[in-house]
């Protein structure tokens, strides 16, 4: 089977809407406590358009020749520790049994980068060592092990189109209803497929993602401490 292709423009056209998903998400969350279900249903899309985007770009010709997971993974990491503290702490009320909960969607994407670059290195032992980064890491980030293995089988079926392939990431976005509660998460699907079909030219910034992620944790932190000493957030 021949796989969907999109261009650069609209590529990052679907990270600019997953931005802005996701901040509506966060802001529902932290200031208004969930209580807006349009912005609730509609963030669970982020995280597979998230996921979408990095396994497409980690699955172009030459991205291991070219460096792409070493940079890619270098990024995620330092802009992951940097936004664990102001997510660490708007996530105080619900760490549900972590210590500190579940570390950040930045290391979530790591996990998905370091596993497809050690499965593209090849061998035994960076497959065994593969195996063991999912395995780990999986348990330890937000969307777990379904968030991972949506990742990795929309990288491997870029990488190598099949229909078992195509099978998989839609059943891993559909399993990610055991962290959403519901099944707004496939509308992510639909979305990109109708991308697909449409040429638009946005110009790609590169390190936005990356700078605004932990600014926005931030932003909503300190907007947020000011608000719960009046009394405007209920937890």
């Amino acid at each position: 089977m021949k796989p969907m292709r999109l261009s650069d423009g609209t590529v990052e056209a679907l990270k600019w809407l997953g931005l802005i998903l996701m901040t509506g998400d966060h802001v529902n969350k932290y200031l208004f406590n969930a209580t807006l279900p349009v912005l609730f249903e509609s963030g669970r899309l982020c995280l597979p358009i998230f996921v979408f985007v990095l396994a497409y770009n980690l699955a172009r010709p030459d991205a291991l020749v070219h460096g792409v997971y070493t940079r890619t993974m270098k990024r995620l990491a330092i802009f992951g520790i940097f936004a664990s503290v102001p997510f660490i702490a708007l996530n105080l009320n619900h760490l549900h049994g972590w210590p500190f909960g579940p570390l950040n969607v930045l290391f979530t994407l790591l996990v998905i980068t370091v596993t497809a670059y050690l499965v593209e290195k090849g061998g035994i032992v960076n497959w065994v060592a593969a195996f063991f980064v999912f395995l780990l890491g999986g348990c330890l980030v937000e969307y777990w092990w379904p968030a991972v293995a949506l990742g990795l089988t929309i990288w491997m079926h870029y990488k190598k189109p099949s229909w078992i392939t195509a099978f998989f990431a839609l059943l891993f976005c559909a399993s990610l209803w055991f962290i959403n509660k519901n099944l707004w998460a496939m509308a992510a699907l639909a979305l990109i497929m109708i991308a697909a079909q449409i040429d638009l030219s946005v110009p790609r910034l590169r390190r936005v993602f990356y700078f605004y992620y932990p600014l926005h944790l931030a932003m909503l932190w300190l907007i947020r401490i000011p608000m719960s000493k009046v009394g405007y957030l209920v937890f």
